[in-house]
């Protein structure tokens, strides 16, 4: 079984999605794939830091003030 980075993941998500779109343009794409990228990314660094926030600031390189600020944008705060 070979292993598909996360890489070629998202460009195969993209190549489907132009497909559905059928010719239609699409309409800020660039806040879409930040949006549901990073609320599965703060979901997994989350429960693998045991729901710590600073470590999980520090696992992503952010600020506990910025993560905590996009945990409470994407309803993640327990």
């Amino acid at each position: 079984m070979s292993k598909i980075n996360l890489e070629e993941c998202v460009r195969t998500s993209l190549e489907s999605y132009f497909t559905d779109l059928d010719g239609t343009a699409p309409d800020r794409m660039y806040d879409m794939m930040v949006r549901v990228v990073e609320k599965p990314l703060l979901e997994v660094v989350m429960s693998h830091a045991e729901h710590n926030q600073s470590r999980a600031a520090q696992w992503l390189g952010l600020n506990r003030n910025t993560l905590r600020k996009k945990l409470v944008e994407h309803k993640l705060l327990k």
